[in-house]
């Protein structure tokens, strides 16, 4: 261990632990016997007990008498009066603490330092930010910005709120959000999340959240109350040390009194006080569950910590458990496995100028924040007069019908048509078709193209080589687009068409086919698909661009948007999974082993020391090894 590293506490257990173990070295060469010699002894004991035999006196005093530091100290205590009483060894005693706290203080400090590699990965939240006033630079309180509030980041400072660049261009390091060292270029109009690092320029920002509401926030949120979903196999734990400390404390109680009872009453033999209780505090000392209560939340933390640098947040153990299970995956289309960049590939079969059309259109649909939307608007090219527009209504899986300098529009895909009663154009085009009429006419079709992600293919090969056995993908768009889309990327299946109520009972059909201890997962970004992300067993959300009632609704982040990533967060659930059970398994069996071997009289208080304090040595090692996954 690096000692410059600890902190106070942990400097301070050391030392005592040097000092009791100096003093017993030194005890060991001086001839004395008697009073003294127990009186001797009690000086190394005590530097180094003194805390657990405090920390038993209050758990008896509050009525929460079975916990480790009962354990410990009734064995030692009554190690050093059998000691005593026979004009034994007292360093056996002495030894079981002295060990004992070295175990506490190698834990303490390897979950210090999981910690603190998780904090430093997780430093993302800003001290201030820079509102300029009258030429000058003001560092204010974050949560003290209004939206709408101009921010100034300057090169090597986070920005503090989520916004929109009105000035400037520069690089941005956004590895503590998306475990992505590459550096991302951002310039005037690009919209910008909180907890990025500026590399070169200076940027002017106009924020579009609160502080409390930036991605930042979210993220740090999330990660603090991660610890508070528990796992099955935590919960197990919980339970498990409730009963089981009890149980050992009266089974150690009954082999210290039962066989020399025995012994008396029908073998007419020496009750041999002195073994047995011997061998029942040897008992207490290996039965101490420690190893099992802090390594298992270790791991999990370790894994939820892990997978934070990678770019993946995970709301709870709860979740990384339930993903580690995960056999089918069902994917949104927009926006997760495309780019969600629409693009305006053409007008069709119109009677009206191009301009024409488009102007309507983007005019019709001007109040919506739907990235088709937000195409037309772009291929419109002018700046929107929300004046001319009246009588909005947006028809849910169909369009939008709106009146434009008071004439009618309508925009929207072939249902509209139909429920308007309108003949419309038949296409084979792969791309998403909007149909406008006006004035009650079928003025054609407009063609949106987008595009696919580009990991998106190799995050379908990587899922169903990490075992997923089925890949689904639902969305709102035609049946051509989104068999294309699929046969692309080699989805197993696709239904296309639905609308958000569709989507819902969509994911209800696979729930009902799929195995109970099979687990499905639903990734998406949208607003409507908040309700499926709610309803799967594990929600994924795209983070950097997903909606914020997604990302609410979700059980599981991804910063960077990236499909890959869900195939990488299922390895790092599986691994730190495996080593909690690896720890489980190792940590019952040992002590089941030396609990029979101490109750014989085979194993002594050293063989209790390993089996106590080894075990959690060897068991929090491991665990730590769940936050080392960037090479899954």
């Amino acid at each position: 261990m690096e000692l410059w590293r600890m902190n106070k506490k942990q400097k301070k257990v050391l030392a005592r632990i040097i000092i009791a173990a100096v003093l017993m070295i030194i005890l060991h060469f001086i001839p004395v016997k008697g009073i003294i010699r127990f009186l001797l002894y009690m000086v190394p004991y005590l530097v180094i007990g003194y805390d657990i035999l405090k920390k038993a006196f209050k758990g008896i005093k509050n009525k929460q008498v079975f916990d480790e530091n009962f354990l410990m100290a009734v064995a030692t205590v009554g190690a050093i009066a059998v000691a005593l009483y026979e004009n034994g060894d007292y360093t056996e005693a002495i030894a079981v603490m002295l060990f004992y706290q070295i175990g506490e203080l190698f834990q303490s400090y390897a979950v210090g330092k999981s910690r603190k590699n998780i904090s430093e990965l997780m430093d993302i939240k800003p001290d201030y930010a820079n509102i300029e006033v009258d030429g000058k630079l003001t560092q204010v309180d974050p949560d003290e910005v209004a939206i709408g509030s101009v921010i100034v980041v300057q090169p090597g400072e986070k920005v503090p709120i989520d916004g929109v660049i009105v000035e400037g261009s520069s690089t941005l390091n956004t590895s503590a959000l998306t475990g992505e060292s590459v550096p991302r270029n951002a310039k005037c109009g690009d919209e910008i999340i909180s907890g990025c690092i500026n590399m070169s320029g200076v940027l002017k920002i106009k924020t579009t959240k609160e502080f409390g509401e930036s991605t930042v926030s979210k993220i740090l949120d999330l990660v603090e109350n991660s610890s508070s979903k528990k796992s099955k196999s935590e919960n197990f734990i919980s339970k498990f040390a409730k009963y089981y400390t009890p149980a050992v404390c009266y089974s150690a109680l009954a082999l210290a009194i039962l066989p020399p009872i025995v012994r008396i009453l029908f073998m007419s033999a020496a009750p041999q006080w002195g073994i047995w209780i011997y061998r029942a505090l040897t008992f207490l000392v290996i039965s101490c569950p420690c190893a099992l209560v802090i390594s298992i939340p270790l791991s999990f933390f370790a894994g939820i910590g892990g997978a934070s640098r990678e770019g993946v947040l995970v709301k709870g153990s709860n979740y990384l458990e339930t993903l580690s299970q995960t056999r089918y995956v069902v994917f949104d289309k927009t926006g997760t496995m495309t780019e969600g960049v629409f693009e305006v590939a053409g007008v069709y079969d119109n009677t009206l100028d191009r301009e024409k059309v488009l102007e309507y259109a983007a005019l019709a649909e001007s109040s919506s924040s739907h990235p088709i939307s937000r195409s037309l608007q772009k291929a419109y090219g002018k700046e929107i007069d929300r004046n001319r527009v009246t009588d909005i209504e947006e028809i849910s899986g169909h369009g939008i019908t709106a009146k434009v300098d008071g004439i009618s529009v309508a925009a929207g895909n072939y249902k509209l048509m139909k429920k308007l009663g309108l003949s419309y154009s038949e296409t084979d085009k792969v791309g998403t078709i909007v149909h406008i009429a006006i004035d009650g006419r079928y003025e054609g079709y407009i063609l949106i193209s987008d595009k696919i992600k580009p990991t998106s293919a190799a995050a379908i090969k990587a899922l169903k080589k990490a075992g997923i056995k089925c890949t689904i993908m639902l969305t709102g768009d035609s049946r051509t687009v989104a068999d294309s889309v699929a046969a692309e990327l080699g989805i197993d299946e696709v239904y296309s068409e639905l609308l958000p109520g569709d989507k819902v009972a969509k994911v209800e059909e696979l729930l009902a086919r799929k195995g109970s201890k099979e687990k499905l997962a639903f990734v998406g970004d949208g607003i409507n698909d908040a309700p499926v992300l709610s309803r799967a067993d594990i929600g994924i959300a795209m983070g950097a661009m997903g909606s914020d009632a997604a990302i609410e609704a979700a059980d599981i982040v991804l910063m960077d948007d990236d499909p890959l990533k869900i195939a990488k967060a299922i390895k790092i659930s599986r691994k730190c999974l495996r080593i909690v059970y690896e720890n489980t398994y190792f940590a019952i069996g040992i002590k089941l082993i030396c609990l029979v071997l101490g109750a014989v009289g085979i194993a002594n208080m050293w063989l209790a020391i390993f089996a106590d304090v080894g075990v959690m040595v060897i068991a929090v090692l491991n665990a730590i090894r769940a936050l080392f996954v960037h090479k899954l």
